[in-house]
């Protein structure tokens, strides 16, 4: 099985971004990195293991060199012999620092490769962190389309052929933007966002049934498509049978889970003369009501739940008026 991240990938990647230099590599270029996050050695470098997890790639700053260069020889080669002996993936230098006397030699000895950035600490970690968080985060393909309508995420869903694609070009026609169509890539940022975008092959391009595909942007223009967006409420089509159970008021939404993200799903029945566009619009506006704080649905029950009250006690006063 290939690694999902190796260190020889993310030197390659980041080489720009991150102002990097190999110093050493030890042939630890194929080491695969396993966890998003990134960690300074802290007590590591003075002996102390306990609590190290050494599955992180490590950044020596320079409180780190500093210290390493106030050990005597002796202490400075045994500590680092006792930091190398883990399966550290790599280590990071900062601020264009030189790596104090035995930390190369040492390295060797692990096979742990040694790279330099002219960063700062803190901006090193500030482009390091997001670039590991998108690479380990959870992800998933889903069928469907995605559009941004009045800067709201709906995910389209529903079964082959019912029309997710027409729905969001008549979308893009009245002026919102495709993200994705057919395939949308979902992946989970934090613990509640997720985030919806195309496969780099087919982004921007829709298959019409009759039609075949388009190129969204060469006939709409860059202004109707965008690269990515927050996928917020799922918008199920589905067709219309007699009987079939439908949501009438608003106050009982479903939810649906999208890498353990639950979200607002509306089922919406498909039938002769419906208008599906303008009600896309419509839950698009009416989610943004409800981030606001006004929630449509639950005002008019608070109206009418007041007024049968105000009945009530009417009915009352004039079955207790006895004159």
């Amino acid at each position: 099985m290939t690694p999902r991240l190796t260190v020889g990938t993310l030197v390659e990647r980041l080489a720009e971004s991150l102002q990097l230099e190999v110093l050493a590599e030890h042939g630890g270029l194929a080491r695969e990195i396993t966890t998003h996050e990134s960690a300074s050695p802290g007590l590591a470098l003075a002996g102390f293991t306990g609590r190290f997890i050494h599955q992180r790639v490590q950044v020596m700053g320079e409180t780190e060199i500093t210290y390493l260069a106030t050990l005597s020889d002796a202490e400075r080669e045994r500590n680092l012999a006792t930091f190398f002996s883990y399966a550290i993936p790599m280590v990071f230098i900062t601020k264009g620092l030189e790596p104090p006397a035995g930390l190369v030699a040492a390295a060797a000895i692990g096979g742990v490769p040694l790279v330099r950035s002219k960063l700062k600490t803190a901006e090193f970690y500030r482009r390091l962190n997001p670039f590991l968080e998108n690479e380990f985060a959870p992800t998933i393909t889903l069928h469907g389309s995605l559009s941004d309508v009045f800067g709201v995420g709906l995910f389209f869903t529903g079964k082959s052929g019912i029309g997710k694609s027409e729905c969001v070009l008549d979308l893009v026609e009245r002026g919102h933007r495709l993200v994705a169509d057919d395939m949308v890539i979902a992946t989970r940022r934090g613990a509640d966002i997720v985030i919806g975008r195309g496969h780099e092959l087919q982004r921007h391009y829709m298959e019409i049934r009759g039609v075949g595909l388009i190129d969204v942007q060469g006939i709409f223009g860059i202004r109707a498509v965008r690269q990515q967006k927050r996928i917020e409420v799922v918008v199920e089509l589905v067709e219309w049978k007699e009987g079939m159970p439908v949501e009438r008021t608003g106050l009982d939404i479903a939810t649906t889970e999208i890498l353990e993200v639950p979200l607002p799903r509306i089922s919406v029945p498909l039938n002769p003369g419906k208008n599906i566009t303008v009600i896309a619009e419509v839950i698009a506006m009416n989610h943004l009501l409800r981030y606001a704080g006004v929630d449509a649905a639950e005002q008019f029950n608070r109206r009418l739940m007041g007024r049968l009250q105000q009945q009530a006690d009417v009915r009352m006063y004039l079955q207790q008026d006895d004159e």
